[in-house]
Parts: C-alpha cells; structure tokens; sequence
C-alpha cells in the first residue's frame, strides 16, 4: 500500500490537496475517479529513507507517536485483523506525515510478501534492534498482538523515564543561564559605569573592585575570544569523549562523583533489567536479548561488564559473575538475578529489580534537585555580594578621604 499525493477539483468546483492510499498510481486514479475529483497532479509519496536526495524529515517521529501507533497496531491485531489492513488503517489514523508513508510503505513490502519485522528493519532511524526484534519474535511465536502491547508499555516507561531525568536538570539549567545573564549585563553595563569614578579616586582600589574591572573589560574588549575559547573547548571535549580513550576516562570520572555515581547505576540498572526482561517475555533468544541490552547500557565500562554477562551465558555459566566482579552492579541486584537463573523466574525477577530502581530513580532525582537548588542559590548570592563589596569598599573609602 502507497500513499499519493493529489491535487483536483471536486464536484462543487473546490479545489482539494490531499493524500490517498492505493496499491498503484492507476488504482488511485481510479478511487479519486470514483469520488467524483477532476485531477491536477498525482504523486506517489515516499518516506525520508526510501529518498535518494537529501531532504530532511519534516515531522519528526517522537517516541510517544511511535508508542501509540504500536499500541493501535496491538489492538487492531487483537481483533483478528489482518496485518495489511491494521498498517492500512494506521495510515488513515495517523497525523505525522512520515509516519503515514513509512506505515503505508511498511504495508505495501508486507503485501508483497514481506515478514513485519524486516519490512520495520528498512527504517532504523524510526524502528530500533529492540523494536524489530520483538516484532519477529511475536511473529514466530503467533502472539505479535501481545509483544506490540508490552512493546508499547517499554517505549512508554522509557520516555517517562527520559522525563523524569530532562524535568529533574530543568530547574538548575535556568539558575545557570539566568545567572550568567544577570552576570554579563553587570560587567557590561554595570561596572564600565562606575569605573570612572573608581580611577578618579587615584588611588589603589581593592583586590574585589580590581578583579571586577579586569572582568568588566573582558566582556568588553574580549567576548569575541571568550566566545571561540568557549566554542573550541566545547567542540574539543565532544571530540575527545567521542574516541573510545577518553570516553572511558570520562565514563571513569563520573563514576567518581559521591552523587552522580549512585545516579547512573540506578538509571542503567533500571534500564538494564526492564528491557531484559521485556526482550525475555518477548521470546527473543536471551544471548540476542544482552546484546541489544549491552547497546542501550550507556556507560561504557557497565557495557563491559554485559558484554562480559552474554560471554559467560555463552559459556553455560550465570550472568552474575562478571556483574557482580565490576563493582557496578549492586550486591542485591546480582543475587536477585541468580535466584531468578536458579528458580527459572528470570523474567519476573527482572521486573521486580526494573520497578524497584525506577522508584529509587525518581527520589534520587527529586533529592538531587532540592540539592541543586540551594547550592545554586548560594552561588548566585555569593556572586552578588562579590560584585556589592567590590563596589561598595571604595566607595567606602572616597567617603573616608572627604
């Protein structure tokens, strides 16, 4: 099934852009023939990744339009409803642009033959490894309905989780930016002010009131240096954690901070035991199942340590010896997940550690702003009253001299 774009004219002389859906480009002459529409122009759509130029998308896919067209997808299946004619009503349903053409698409391969999940794995930008290999395993096992409906729960607690830490960093990014604006327009409209005043007095200013004008006459005379230090140095630290040395030793380092730490491991743990277990559910073979897991892991020595996890299973043995030998994954996690390897309760065992961490996620973020906050406060005030002495002290002193 294609989508195609027409321009014509209707029965009443209105003139009508809009899409269509049709096996060919004669079959949808035929439909808009059918209702009566006089054509213009007819032109079949293709999605971003079926185009050889270099058109850009535009209407990004978001995850929670990915997350309700899968859930839609479930419930059409659940009802007995061929696949084709689910992705076809999908079309007609959906608002995103792309979305329409790549489910259209999607349709048309699956039509022709295709299984689902290779017909998804042509677009990798929309539909990920845990996507396209949930869906085949739904797919040969027969219950695609019931792994599209647990599908759509994970990419839902993904993004709710992705909220939680963007909502959590919200609050201390506008302390920052507010903080360097009132900071800027202080030694750039401020302090140049009274600086006059300062060097009439001739004599020797305090060290505060000297480094306010040193400051003040940087932004003045030297934004523009400050401007491509700052760039260099933002561009160099990206290309620098982008090599596989200093991303570890920047990996390492955040390891090392008290609060930052426990963060990352709870939120990696989180992610680590609710996609595992979400794959295992699904039917996906469990080797298969760490290694899409060992990608989504985003610090890069807990990666290793999975990666270590999937050789050891490999073996025969139990995933928890290199977890618990990396000193990353904590002692009640590992012995959770061996009891669940022992009993044959992995699975459920995973969702108790995924929903356990996810609660400990929330508090530790909600306890790292309410840190932030003061800490951000006080180093505003600090500044301010910086700022005041150095411009209070000799004005202080010039009232002395009279």
């Amino acid at each position: 099934m294609a989508i195609f774009k027409y321009n014509g004219v209707n029965s009443s002389g209105k003139e009508i852009t809009s899409t269509i859906t049709a096996e060919t480009l004669a079959q949808a002459k035929n439909k808009l023939k059918n209702q009566g529409i006089i054509l213009v122009s007819l032109k079949e759509q293709k999605s971003d990744s079926q185009k050889k130029s270099s058109i850009k998308i535009l209407q990004p896919i978001s995850v929670n339009d990915l997350a309700l067209m899968t859930r839609q997808l479930a419930t059409l299946l659940k009802a007995r409803i061929q696949v084709v004619d689910a992705l076809t009503a999908l079309v007609d349903q959906s608002d995103n642009r792309d979305l329409k053409v790549i489910l259209a698409e999607v349709g048309q391969k699956v039509n022709e033959g295709s299984s689902l999940a290779k017909a998804l794995n042509d677009y990798p930008n929309v539909f990920n490894n845990i996507y396209v290999n949930m869906v085949e395993a739904g797919e040969s096992s027969g219950t695609l309905h019931i792994v599209l409906l647990r599908l759509s729960e994970f990419t839902e607690a993904q993004v709710k989780l992705r909220n939680k830490v963007s909502g959590a960093m919200t609050y201390p990014i506008i302390m920052v930016v507010f903080g360097i604006i009132m900071m800027v327009i202080i030694f750039t409209v401020v302090i140049p002010k009274i600086t006059k005043i300062f060097i009439s007095m001739k004599k020797t200013l305090p060290l505060p009131t000297r480094i306010s004008i040193f400051l003040s006459d940087a932004f003045l005379n030297y934004w523009w240096a400050m401007l491509i230090i700052l760039v260099v140095s933002f561009y160099g630290f990206r290309k620098y954690i982008s090599t596989e040395s200093g991303q570890q030793r920047w990996h390492r380092f955040l390891l090392r901070l008290p609060v930052i730490k426990g963060l990352i491991i709870m939120i990696n743990v989180s992610r680590f035991c609710s996609t595992l277990a979400t794959l295992l559910q699904s039917g996906v073979p469990i080797l298969t199942s760490i290694k899409i897991v060992q990608n989504l892991v985003s610090n890069v020595h807990m990666q290793k340590a999975v990666a270590e996890a999937r050789m050891a299973v490999a073996e025969g043995a139990s995933m928890t010896g290199p977890l618990a030998k990396s000193n990353l994954f904590p002692t009640m996690v590992t012995h959770m997940i061996k009891l669940g390897e022992s009993s044959g309760e992995l699975e459920p065992m995973l969702e108790i550690i995924s929903e356990n961490y996810a609660d400990q996620v929330d508090a530790k973020l909600n306890g790292l702003t309410s840190i932030l906050q003061p800490i951000m406060l006080v180093a505003m005030g600090l500044a301010v009253t910086f700022i005041v002495f150095s411009v209070i002290m000799p004005m202080m002193e010039l009232n002395s001299f009279r």
